[in-house]
């Protein structure tokens, strides 16, 4: 069958139509048990790295039971709806990121986060890590696939616009998770090898001119990455106070609360985005290659659920959801371990704070309400 023939979309309403009346609730059991052991693994951590404060590992607990309610609620949400939803969600995620630059509260010298009454403070480009895969998977759940040229300039816009708002905060980090999000969808939604080798090398070419749009504290992390040991007192102390701790941990650690960059405050921020060096100092090698085991087996049964899924939309979103995970998680690591510069990514479902946490296993739950409603 030649190309311009070749059409793997689904028409519209196959697969996607809520069906009214009761219905069993929608989850899946090996999911659930797989989040749920990497958040009580990350709960023991936690209370290790903030020295058996209770009153911080109290709070993260109610912030992860939260998330998990909400995540079995999403669960039984028919992906009809979010399909419909989608539009709706992406234009409200830009007009929050467009209000975070008008009129956002500045933390530590970024501007990401919106002040409301009776709700609080919120980071509304966690939103965008959701709304712009799901954008994406509704753009192409129709259209004949591979996409056109034509297509891809639109879904070029699509990304391009919240993504840079993001970055503009500035907050890099948030911004890559959100671009992969989108690209993952055009991969898989049949991106020709010869585009992705053309678009590769554009973005080698263009790579000069990015590096001058990068902040200055952007390009010293940058910098820092290829020789830490240039200030290792400033700019280097977070990598090489993280690798230390990583390669004194052996292979079974020196045991929970005795580890020493962590207990000593020698490593920075290590309940948050430095969480996996206290696994390594503390765990050893075993706990890390145990806490990373199970993170693929997360991520390998979120594509399973994606390739059983018979309509588009699922199949595009539950892969897209999934590879945000996974490059939240790959992110951090290669962080932690001098691989990547410092992009302030906490460690998914295991670092302390709520927001990621609520957003991610919100994901999950539409990755369930797919593998719930496939038939």
């Amino acid at each position: 069958m030649s190309e311009p023939h070749f059409v793997r979309s689904l028409p519209q309403h196959s697969g996607l139509v809520a069906r009214p009346g009761l219905r069993r609730l929608q989850s899946d059991p090996i999911l659930w048990v797989l989040l749920v052991t990497l958040i009580l693994y990350g709960l023991v951590m936690l209370y290790s790295a903030v020295e058996r404060d209770m009153d911080i590992v109290g709070g993260q607990v109610a912030r992860l039971c939260l998330a998990l309610v909400l995540m079995g609620m999403a669960a039984q949400v028919h992906p009809a709806r979010y399909l419909r939803w989608a539009p709706g969600l992406y234009a409200a995620g830009v007009l929050l990121l467009v209000a975070v630059l008008l009129a956002g509260v500045t933390v530590k010298g970024s501007q990401r986060w919106l002040e409301l009454p009776g709700i609080g403070r919120f980071q509304p480009s966690e939103l965008m890590k959701i709304a712009l895969p799901l954008m994406i998977a509704w753009y192409f759940h129709d259209r004949p696939l591979p996409p056109t040229f034509k297509d891809l300039f639109r879904v070029a816009a699509l990304i391009g616009l919240p993504v840079g708002l993001i970055i503009l905060e500035p907050d890099l980090g948030t911004g890559i998770l959100a671009l992969a999000g989108g690209l993952t969808v055009v991969f898989l939604a049949g991106l020709p090898w010869r585009w992705i080798v053309y678009g590769s090398l554009a973005g080698v070419a263009m790579a000069p001119a990015l590096w001058f749009a990068l902040q200055p504290y952007q390009q010293q992390r940058i910098l820092t990455l290829f020789d830490p040991d240039k200030d290792p007192l400033g700019a280097g102390w977070n990598i090489i106070q993280s690798t230390t701790a990583l390669g004194s941990g052996g292979l079974f650690g020196k045991g929970l609360h005795d580890g020493t960059q962590s207990q000593l405050k020698f490593l920075p921020e290590s309940h948050t985005d430095f969480i996996v060096a206290v696994i390594g100092e503390e765990l050893g090698f075993t706990g890390v290659a145990a806490l990373l085991i199970l993170y693929l087996l997360i991520v390998a049964r979120g594509l399973v659920i994606a390739a059983q899924s018979k309509h588009t939309f699922g199949r595009l979103a539950a892969s897209s959801l999934t590879m945000v995970f996974f490059v939240y998680l790959f992110a951090n690591i290669a962080m932690v371990a001098g691989l990547l510069p410092v992009v302030g990514l906490p460690l998914p479902l295991v670092s302390y704070g709520g927001t990621s946490a609520i957003t991610l296993l919100l994901g999950f739950g539409i990755i369930m309400s797919i593998h719930g409603h496939r038939s």
